[in-house]
């Protein structure tokens, strides 16, 4: 299967380099590079599949956790809106196995 820097530079037809090393990158003169190379892009496909990137790491977290979650969060800001709160300290004793 191809990947997707592959395909890119078989779709464009340039040679498309993207640094593996994030460690050593220079990440603004990468996505200055990035942006330039978009910007001449006319293939819909490519772009498509930028957005479909972009739109898949837009997920809100609220929708990415459990209904059990999203109910307990609720029900936590009911609380502290009613003054029905807890100290940190046995918060933090309740909820150490997590952290």
């Amino acid at each position: 299967m191809v990947n997707f820097e592959e395909r890119l530079k078989l779709k464009s037809g340039k040679n498309v380099n993207f640094v593996k090393d994030k460690n050593i990158m220079d990440i603004q003169t990468e996505k200055l590079r990035l942006i330039e190379w978009l910007a001449g892009l006319n293939d819909p496909k490519i772009l498509e599949e930028f957005i479909n990137l972009k739109n898949k790491k837009d997920v809100d977290w609220w929708e990415q956790i459990s209904a059990e979650e999203r109910s307990e969060i609720e029900q936590g800001l009911q609380q502290a809106d009613k003054g029905d709160v807890n100290p940190h300290s046995e918060v933090m004793e309740k909820y150490k196995k997590w952290l």
